[in-house]
């Protein structure tokens, strides 16, 4: 049976940022669903993801600004150094709370947040990584009802937070970043 899914949500740390890269050049314009992304980068790296990530992509690539509306045609990049927060009522919300697994941006805290607002209509899909950031958030989405992914830990460049998920729970998918690309451009 098919879900009316609402919006997507991707996380990943070292080894992601071309797999993301190839997975927004691979959408169409008529990609149903919002992108939330949620990396790892260095505090003091402002600039340079969306610059790199627009060119290729027909979606639009931004940081958020706090209460930004969530909308179809975009793609959400966590700012350095922020944590992005979905918000039930298809807003976004920024905090410099406290690091949670050594990073701000979390990417447990976005797949919580985010599973809170959507629930079943979320898709999570978990990358290439090098610490355990991402799986609590992603095993807690399984436990209520969103879509689970995760990258195949052989198809990794850095295994460590496919794995990491993996010692925690079983995920609808697990999939190559070629097979994570199928599955949503198969998304009407």
């Amino acid at each position: 049976m098919k879900k009316d899914y609402k919006i997507a949500v991707i996380g990943g740390s070292a080894g992601s940022f071309n797999l993301v890269r190839r997975i927004l050049e691979s959408l169409p314009a008529t990609f149903p669903l919002p992108v939330v992304l949620c990396l790892h980068r260095r505090r003091d790296f402002r600039n340079g993801f969306v610059e790199s990530l627009n060119p290729g992509s027909s979606l639009k690539v931004v940081e958020p600004l706090d209460k930004d509306p969530i909308k179809k045609g975009y793609v959400y990049l966590a700012p350095s150094n922020y944590h992005l927060i979905v918000e039930t009522g298809d807003t976004i919300s920024l905090s410099t709370g406290e690091e949670e697994n050594y990073s701000r941006p979390s990417i447990d805290l976005t797949f919580e947040s985010a599973v809170e607002a959507y629930g079943e209509k979320m898709i999570a899909i978990l990358l290439s990584g090098a610490n355990s950031d991402g799986a609590k958030g992603i095993a807690c989405t399984k436990r209520k009802g969103g879509l689970t992914i995760v990258q195949s830990p052989e198809d990794a460049p850095f295994d460590t937070m496919p794995r990491e998920a993996l010692k925690l729970f079983s995920p609808d998918r697990i999939m190559s970043c070629d097979e994570i690309i199928s599955f949503l451009k198969s998304l009407k």
